[in-house]
């Protein structure tokens, strides 16, 4: 692999297509996907058509209620039965969309970037705040479940690094932070015969995978303090 076969562009891989409405944020695949994540609505290794941010607003999550049904059934109203949905207070037109090819491989990254529920890995549990972090990263080509797992890793790692070297502070420790208490990543290959056995660090796959990620975080970080000075000024 060399240099000249490594690009990073916001030009959209293939297979995805993504559209905004009100409080909703969806991606939606050409043909069913593997995925693997840990999203309350359809999480786990499975298989998908979409992925499906919502938005939730100030006093529609309490103690009582169930997070996941709330989800679903939103995702029911809203003709997304199936998919893998993600809940967040961001606003979804602030989504950043990155995609990295090299070689014979494009993963693409939409982020939605919140830091006000930010913690490190090992801090004490506790009640979660508002802001939180979701990816979504695509991949064009099959991906075996060991691959999908490792394709994970990298994702939280470099999801990780990006805010370790932003120097965000945890909201309960004071010391850096790592992510934040509710991030969730979402992992979409297309199914096929041919499927890829490694994602790591080694692979093009697993180069693609970092890049992107790690760009969208930069990106997303930079956008979230951008509207948080906006905010601090208008309140003054």
């Amino acid at each position: 692999m060399t240099r000249a076969a490594i690009s990073s562009t916001p030009a959209p891989a293939r297979g995805l297509d993504l559209s905004v409405a009100p409080r909703w944020l969806v991606a939606r695949f050409a043909t069913e996907h593997a995925t693997a994540s840990w999203a309350i609505a359809g999480g786990g290794l499975g298989r998908a058509r979409a992925v499906a941010w919502h938005q939730i607003r100030d006093g529609e999550l309490s103690l009582e209620v169930d997070a996941g049904a709330l989800l679903r059934e939103r995702l029911a109203a809203a003709g997304l039965t199936g998919a893998v949905g993600l809940m967040t207070s961001c606003q979804l037109d602030r989504y950043v969309d990155i995609t990295v090819r090299c070689d014979e491989v494009a993963a693409r990254c939409i982020a939605t970037v919140g830091l006000g529920n930010a913690l490190r890995a090992g801090d004490p549990p506790g009640a979660g705040r508002v802001g939180t972090i979701n990816l979504l990263c695509h991949v064009d080509a099959p991906l075996s479940p060991e691959a999908q797992l490792e394709a994970l890793a990298i994702a939280a790692e470099a999801r990780t690094l990006a805010v370790r070297e932003a120097l965000v502070p945890s909201t309960r420790s004071g010391l850096p932070a790592t992510g934040t208490g509710t991030d969730c990543i979402v992992i979409a290959a297309p199914l096929g015969g041919d499927a890829a056995r490694y994602a790591g660090k080694h692979t093009a796959i697993g180069h693609a995978i970092g890049a992107a990620v790690l760009d969208a975080m930069w990106q997303g970080i930079e956008r979230w303090r951008r509207a948080r000075a906006e905010r601090a000024g208008e309140s003054r």
